[in-house]
């Protein structure tokens, strides 16, 4: 009976010291921090609307948040920022879509700063990130916070990035977080290969109380609270988009619209049509010496071309219909 308590015991132990652990704060081996000036952004937020919270839930009589305004969360981040206050929300949108491409595909920046005695450590404020491919319709990353919920974190209190998984903010200024739409692939009501709005929703961080916020598996998430100040909650700098999508364009005979995108591309490229149609459309993938590397049919209106076959470099897509007319448009690969 004793050994089986204890290795009960043992287990249970065991068990608390292989909690799942994240990537830990920028600079960190390990990190997956997007740096804002090493060349991953491709292009940032065009528009930003915000809808402001409270400076604290608990006391709405103070008033909302008031520092900044959206204006500063479009374009480049620059650690000049607009403040949520408790549970605000900010919606961002794009000069192109976003779509699913090879790792993240966009980064959330914040202003959060290091503990100069630890750097694993630093303020973070937190938000809860969304996306939408109608503007309408919003579908949130599953996020996970492992920070302790016995002692809440105060307003000069630190946070610990490797708790934090998907919830904006856990880098410090001028580094994102990163979100990868591979985690929503097959949600209804979402098409990851054009999501045009990007919504941050504050997280409060209280965890008694008013507003409390849990994470997708329940957990409290716990961070500084309460920050009565007009620069209190989330503070957005900017979105920067990591896969940006392109289109090409064209319009062919009989009503026929076709759409080629994204450009460049990784794995795959997305051909869409629309418009009247009346028989099947053929596509040929050829390198740039005329050799052929595939042959399609385009039976849907929303049709992907396999590329992670060949490559790095540019091609030709030839696609004609079955009166002989042709367009021709180039493929890259990264």
């Amino acid at each position: 009976m004793m050994n089986r308590l204890a290795l009960l015991v043992f287990l249970l132990l065991s068990g608390a010291g292989l909690q799942a652990q994240y990537a830990p704060q920028a600079g960190l081996a390990g990190s997956t921090a997007v740096s804002a000036t090493g060349g991953q952004v491709q292009s940032w937020a065009t528009g930003c609307v915000v809808k402001r919270g409270y400076l604290n839930i608990a006391n709405p009589a103070l008033g909302r948040a008031s520092a900044g305004d959206s204006s500063l969360a479009v374009g480049p981040a620059d650690e000049f920022t607009v403040s949520l206050g408790d549970s605000g929300v900010a919606v961002l949108t794009f000069a192109h879509p976003i779509f699913d491409g090879q790792g993240p595909d966009f980064a959330v920046f914040e202003n959060g700063f290091r503990n100069d005695t630890d750097s694993t450590q630093a303020f973070l404020e937190l938000a809860f990130v969304e996306v939408s491919s109608d503007g309408f319709n919003y579908f949130r990353f599953p996020s996970a916070s492992l920070t302790q919920t016995i002692t809440q974190i105060g307003n000069g209190d630190y946070l610990v990035a490797s708790n934090l998984d998907n919830l904006a903010g856990k880098y410090v200024a001028m580094y994102g977080t990163p979100f990868d739409l591979a985690e929503l692939r097959g949600t209804e009501g979402l098409d990851v290969n054009n999501v045009t709005h990007v919504r941050i929703v504050d997280v409060v961080g209280a965890i008694s109380g008013n507003g409390i916020s849990y994470d997708h598996s329940g957990r409290m998430i716990n961070d500084p609270y309460p920050t009565p100040f007009p620069t209190c909650g989330f503070d957005l700098d900017a979105v920067g988009v990591l896969n940006e999508m392109y289109e090409s364009v064209k319009q062919l005979p009989g009503g026929l619209q076709i759409s080629v995108y994204p450009v460049p591309a990784d794995d795959q490229v997305f051909v869409s049509v629309s418009g009247a149609k009346s028989q099947e459309l053929h596509a040929v993938l050829t390198s740039l010496t005329g050799n052929c590397l595939g042959q399609y049919q385009l039976a849907q209106s929303h049709n992907a071309i396999p590329l992670s076959g060949i490559p790095s470099g540019m091609y030709f897509l030839t696609i004609s219909d079955a009166n002989g007319n042709q367009w021709t448009e180039k493929v890259i690969r990264r």
